[in-house]
């Protein structure tokens, strides 16, 4: 299994991986998105380690049980040959319908394959009000033509 585009990364192809993590991440499908990474990747998320795409699977199920109405952006920080730095933004809203917005940086590491065999993730989240969400799209993929990160001034 292959996962274009490969390593050696430049600006057009980190870009292309960052928005192809994006849109599988707003999918909120755990089968997909781990399909995304080697079968014995290894994650730090937040204070959480994971090992392998079960466990990725597992994670990201109940992830978007309790992060619910999840919208995501990610915006490449930085990339050199095999690895991207990407930063990101998500909105999500808890079951008493509380909003968060929750930010944060990961370092990736893929294989020849373009598969991701390494992600660390540092996130934090900050209470915000419906009022002052910023990402409004329907649930699912981003559409092109919403601004990212830089242009929402986050």
């Amino acid at each position: 299994m292959s996962r274009p585009p490969f390593p050696p990364f430049d600006a057009t192809t980190a870009a292309q991986k960052a928005r192809m993590a994006e849109d599988a991440w707003n999918s909120r499908d755990p089968a997909r998105v781990a399909l995304a990474y080697t079968p014995d990747s290894k994650w730090r998320n937040r204070a959480e380690f994971l090992d392998g795409r079960a466990d990725i699977e597992a994670f990201l199920t109940r992830k978007w049980t309790k992060e619910l109405d999840y919208r995501l952006i990610k915006e490449v920080w930085a990339f050199h040959e095999n690895r991207i730095a990407v930063r990101f933004a998500y909105e999500w809203r808890d079951d008493s319908g509380h909003w968060f917005r929750s930010y944060g940086n990961e370092n990736w590491e893929f294989d020849e394959a373009g598969l991701m065999r390494l992600r660390i993730a540092s996130i934090n989240d900050l209470p915000i009000t419906q009022a002052e969400r910023k990402f409004h799209w329907p649930l699912g993929r981003r559409p092109d033509d919403h601004a990212g990160l830089s242009e929402l001034d986050l």
